[in-house]
Parts: structure tokens; C-alpha cells; sequence
């Protein structure tokens, strides 16, 4: 009989280029050691809200290391029984490491996302290029059902491709402020020029992602006086927020009047 599994802790090692900031080159060796372990174990990571970083060296300048080392695991059986599992990565206080508070909601369904055509995409300068690369067909056929077979198959590439470009925009800016913030108390510190060049230079990554996120509020929230600059998020939730409430169904009605 298989059981439900859980697997969470400090596992001391990365699982790919990205979940690390700073230090010597990744060692490809540990990295697919640690893989091989968890697919042999038929674990799967639960994923996580918040910054992508649980572990930091406590260091300054270019001994400043960032690593995300803790993570939570489950297996098949586990993901069946508590549909909406959910890890939150929280503030680093006292320790070198951020606690991880793991929710089990077995109520909750895991929510389906749907496709949607993001704005941000067309201003990449790889953007047209994917397109054309799959808005092609090798067969013969009704001229509609060509089209659909295109639409799904650009569906598909976009969706796989905007993962690998931006990944997950709220996720990336959350890392990176918690970056930006060590960076800063850094240059209070001691005021280098070399202090203020790692500084501007994660300052302008982090811009770049809020850039991208004030245009995903914009599309998704649908004002057409949204002025550029402003980044409120809290209130673009709140419009969201407000105008599912107006969708959702509290009562139906039958023929018989019940």
C-alpha cells in the first residue's frame, strides 16, 4: 500500500542555476545528484509563494550569496489527498534561514489556469520571430480547422515560452527586493563605488520586472486611465478582486420557482 509522503526541510543544495544569486559557478555534479534522488523517490516539488531565496550567508560586496536550499517535497499520493497544498517562504528573523509555513486545505480543488494572451509579450524582441516559427501547417484542410490546429499549437509555444522568459513575474520581484535590501544596507555601510555599481545593477533588474508587472496590472484590471508609474498594487487587487465578486453566482433559479 502506497502512503502519502512528505519530504520538507534544508537539503543544502540547489536544484538549478536560477535558485541561486551570487558566489562561485553552480556545480552541475550536486545539482543532478539531487535530482536523480528525488525522481528515484517519485517526489515532486510543491512550490512556493513569496521570495525564491530561503538561505543567506549573512555576507556583503561579492561574498553576498543568495540560495533557495529549503524546500518541501510530496509524492502522488500526498497531492491526491490535500488538494490545495500551499508553501509560503517567510521572513528571514534570527536565523540564516526562512521558515517555510506549508498549508493543507483538502477542500480547496487546485485552480486550473486558463490561457491568456499577455500584452507584456508583443514588446520582447523574440516575440514575432516565435510566432512565425509556429503559425505554420504541413497539411491540407478546411481552412478553419487549419486555423485552430495554428491557434493551439502558438498556445502552446507561448505558454512554454514565457515561462523560460519571464518565469513567474510576482515570484521574481519578490527575490529580488529581499536582494535589493541587503544591497542597500550594504552601500549605507560603506559608500564604495563598487557598493553603488551591485546596487544599481539589481535596482535595474528589479525595475525592469515592475515594469512588467504594472503592465500585466494594467491589461488585466482594464483601465484605460491607468497612469504609467503608478504601482499600487494593493488597489489593482482590489479592482480585480471586486469585479470577480460581481461575476460569481450566489443563487439560481429553476422552472418551478425554487
Amino acid at each position: 500500500m502506497t502512503v502519502s509522503w512528505l519530504v520538507g526541510g534544508d537539503f543544502n543544495v540547489i536544484w538549478d542555476e536560477e535558485e541561486k544569486f551570487g558566489g562561485l559557478p553552480v556545480s552541475l555534479i550536486e545539482v543532478d545528484d539531487f535530482r536523480h534522488c528525488i525522481n528515484t523517490c517519485n517526489l515532486t516539488d510543491l512550490g512556493f509563494k513569496g521570495s525564491i531565496f530561503t538561505w543567506w550567508n549573512g555576507r556583503s560586496e561579492e561574498d553576498c550569496i543568495f540560495k533557495r536550499l529549503d524546500r518541501c517535497f510530496g509524492n502522488h499520493e500526498l497531492q491526491q489527498t490535500f488538494l490545495g497544498l500551499e508553501v509560503t517562504h517567510l521572513s528571514k528573523i534570527g536565523s540564516d534561514h526562512c521558515p517555510m509555513l506549508l498549508k493543507c486545505d483538502i477542500e480547496t480543488p487546485p485552480i486550473k489556469k486558463s490561457f491568456r494572451f499577455l500584452n507584456l509579450w508583443t514588446k520582447h524582441e523574440t516575440f514575432k520571430d516565435l510566432v512565425k516559427e509556429n503559425w505554420n501547417a504541413d497539411f491540407s484542410a478546411n481552412p478553419f480547422c487549419i486555423f485552430n490546429y495554428k491557434l493551439k499549437k502558438l498556445k502552446k509555444a507561448l505558454s512554454t515560452w514565457s515561462r523560460a522568459t519571464y518565469g513567474d513575474i510576482f515570484q521574481k520581484i519578490a527575490s529580488l527586493e529581499e536582494v535589493v535590501l541587503v544591497h542597500e544596507r550594504q552601500f549605507e555601510v560603506n559608500p564604495t563605488q563598487m557598493n553603488r555599481q551591485r546596487l544599481q545593477q539589481v535596482q535595474a533588474e528589479m525595475i525592469k520586472y515592475l515594469a512588467l508587472e504594472e503592465e500585466f496590472w494594467r491589461q488585466k484590471v482594464g483601465m484605460l486611465w491607468f497612469k504609467d508609474g503608478d504601482r499600487n498594487t494593493k488597489f489593482f487587487h482590489a479592482q480585480v478582486n471586486g469585479r470577480r465578486k460581481r461575476l460569481k453566482l450566489s443563487r439560481i433559479q429553476n422552472s418551478l420557482g425554487n
